[in-house]
C-alpha cells in the first residue's frame, strides 16, 4: 500500500509539473527554468517536512550531555543528511519490488532479516543491504508487513512467518533481526510471542522502545501502541531490567528527528550505543551505523 500511494503521488506530481511547464513555455517562459526547477519542486515538500520534524523534536528533546551539542556546520550536515535520506527513500519505496529481491534459496549459517519501520517498506534498506552484501554478510532478507496502521502484534506474527521461510530456504536454525524504528518493537513483540529459539540477536536502529510523542499526531493501532505510556509499551517493557533471552543492541541518535524524546531509544536490558548528528531516516545510510552493524554481524 505504501508503494502504491507513493508511486501515485510521484506520478501525479510529475504530471502536474510537466503540464504546468508546457503551459508556461508555450507562453514564452524559458524551458531551462523548469529543468533546473524540477529538483527544487521535488525537494520542497521534503524540506518542509524535515524542517517541521526537527523544529518539533527540539521542543521535546532529551537533554544532551556536554560535548554532544552541534555547531552550525554540524547542524547543517544533520539537516541536509536527513533531507537527502528522505528524498532517496521515496522513489525506492515506490519501486521497492524492482530493487529489493530476496536471495535465492541456498545453505547459510546465519541469515539476516531486515525489519522496516512504520508507514514505509523495505525500499528504505537498499543502501544498508548493498553494504552488507559487499561485506559478505548474510544472506540478507527483507520483510514487508501490513496493513500500515495495523497492530504490532499482527506484524510480529507476519515476521514469524518470514523467519520460518528464511530458515527453510537456508537450513539455518536462527537468524539475526536488524530493525529500524518501529521494526525493533515488532522484533521484540515476536520475541515475546514465540521465544528466542529462532533468534540469535536483535539490533535496533532508531527504535522508540519507550514511544515517541510524534505518535500522538497520527491515527492507527500501531501508532497508538507507540505513544509514550501506552498500555502496550508498558506490557512490553515491564521486565526491561532483566537480561533478555537474546542479545539486543539499540543504536540511536541524540539528534533523531522522529523519535522524541530521543532517549526513548534506550533500553535497560540492551547494549545502547548513542550517536550524534544523525537524523532518523539518515541512520540507515550512516557510515558509523553500518560499521557498527558490520562489526556485530562479523
Amino acid at each position: 500500500m505504501t508503494a502504491i500511494l507513493l508511486l501515485a503521488l510521484l506520478i501525479a506530481g510529475a504530471s502536474h509539473y510537466v503540464r504546468w511547464a508546457i503551459h508556461c513555455v508555450a507562453h514564452g517562459a524559458p524551458p531551462w527554468w523548469f529543468v533546473a526547477g524540477a529538483p527544487v519542486a521535488y525537494l520542497a515538500p521534503i524540506v518542509l517536512l524535515v524542517t517541521a520534524s526537527f523544529a518539533l523534536s527540539w521542543n521535546w528533546r532529551t537533554p544532551r550531555p556536554p560535548g554532544m551539542q552541534l555547531d552550525v556546520a554540524g547542524s547543517v550536515r544533520l539537516f541536509i543528511g536527513e533531507v537527502f535520506a528522505v528524498a532517496i527513500s521515496w522513489p525506492l519505496m515506490a519501486l521497492h519490488r524492482l530493487v529489493i529481491l530476496d536471495p535465492a534459496p541456498a545453505p547459510a549459517q546465519l541469515p539476516v532479516v531486515l525489519v522496516h519501520g512504520v508507514l514505509v517498506n523495505d525500499g528504505v534498506w537498499l543502501t544498508m543491504r548493498r553494504y552488507l552484501a559487499r561485506q559478505a554478510v548474510g544472506p540478507v532478507y527483507t520483510i514487508n508487513y501490513g496493513p500500515p496502521y495495523g497492530d504490532i502484534e499482527h506484524f510480529a506474527e507476519q515476521l514469524g512467518t518470514k523467519i520460518e521461510s528464511v530458515c527453510a530456504a537456508t537450513g539455518a536454525a536462527r537468524v539475526v533481526l536488524l530493525c529500524h524504528s518501529m521494526g525493533g518493537l515488532v522484533a521484540r513483540a515476536y520475541l515475546r510471542q514465540r521465544g528466542p529459539a529462532r533468534i540469535k540477536q536483535i539490533i535496533t536502529i532508531g527504535t522508540p522502545h519507550h514511544g515517541s510523542v510524534f505518535a500522538r499526531a497520527f491515527i492507527g493501532r500501531c501508532l497508538a501502541q507507540m505513544r509514550p505510556g501506552s498500555v502496550w509499551l508498558e506490557e512490553l517493557n515491564h521486565n526491561e531490567t532483566k537480561p533478555p533471552p537474546v542479545p539486543i543492541m539499540s543504536i540511536w541518535s541524540r539528534h533523531d528527528s522522529l523519535v522524541v524524546p530521543q532517549g526513548s531509544c534506550e533500553l535497560a536490558c540492551a547494549e545502547n550505543v548513542a550517536l550524534v548528528g544523525v537524523g532518523h531516516n539518515a541512520l540507515l545510510r550512516d557510515r558509523d551505523v553500518m560499521r557498527l552493524v558490520r562489526g556485530l554481524l562479523g
